[in-house]
């Protein structure tokens, strides 16, 4: 689809189901959530879009808070739906909630996947990665142990290999997101999950519960895994999202 003059990819697994929008984070793309997808078919209906500057969908001008919630938002009308459950992780964790504040009336429900209502987060580090190589090995090789994260974004381009977002608009993008957002958290009041993993250098288990806590409707769910939940743990991820979605 195209919104703005730009392309935005975006993956719709298909099915008779009822729909769930699923919104990745930084340095990811749609695909990540293709376990979950088949996890919850035939029931629900995933559609994961590749984000701005992120896959196969064109850079923006900017890289605002509203810039993203507009891309879901128009996402949502270009499929014609309404009252879609919203799933996001990290970076989209935020683009959901803050979707939810903002549309509500395109949201029946809310999963967010290990990210605050508080952010202060920093990824300059990736400046370091190259742009293109010219072969995959040498690029493996300059990206390091970051290269487990990041094998879906590894692409061929005509001058080489690289990654299929730009680092410095990553950079650009969590500077963004970093900030007080508990009102946005709080300004819905639809069912919610909010999963949390327990080895997450994102958010804390005192953040976590605070969220649950004060905002009505929501509940909290713990996995011992790290910041990338649903990558680390897909079957236990997947049961807990599908024990949420059947209680709506």
């Amino acid at each position: 689809m195209t919104v703005d003059g730009r392309s935005l990819s975006y993956l719709d697994f298909g099915g008779p189901g009822r729909p769930l929008l699923a919104l990745h984070g930084h340095f990811n793309e749609g695909r990540t959530f293709t376990k979950l997808a088949q996890a919850l078919a035939p029931d629900w209906r995933v559609v994961a879009p590749d984000q701005r500057g992120h896959g196969f969908s064109d850079r923006a001008a900017d890289f605002s808070r509203d810039g993203y919630v507009n891309d879901a938002a128009a996402l949502i009308a270009h499929l014609g739906l309404t009252q879609v459950v919203v799933l996001g992780h990290s970076l989209g964790g935020v683009n959901a909630y803050q979707l939810a504040a903002r549309y509500p009336r395109l949201v029946s429900a809310l999963i967010v996947e290990d990210i605050g209502a508080e952010i202060d987060d920093d990824l300059s580090f990736c400046l370091t990665w190259p742009h293109r190589v010219p072969t995959r090995t040498a690029l493996v090789e300059r990206l390091g142990p970051s290269v487990r994260y990041l094998t879906d974004a590894i692409r061929e381009f005509p001058d080489g290999w690289g990654l299929a977002f730009r680092p410095q608009d990553m950079v650009t993008s969590v500077g963004r997101v970093n900030g007080n957002h508990w009102e946005d958290w709080l300004s819905s009041d639809c069912p919610a999950l909010l999963i949390h993993g327990t080895r997450s250098d994102t958010l804390t288990a005192r953040h976590a519960e605070a969220m649950a806590a004060r905002r009505p409707n929501t509940r909290l769910a713990e996995l011992a895994t790290g910041h990338t939940v649903h990558e680390t743990d897909p079957s236990g991820f997947a049961r807990t999202v599908r024990a949420f979605l059947d209680s709506l």
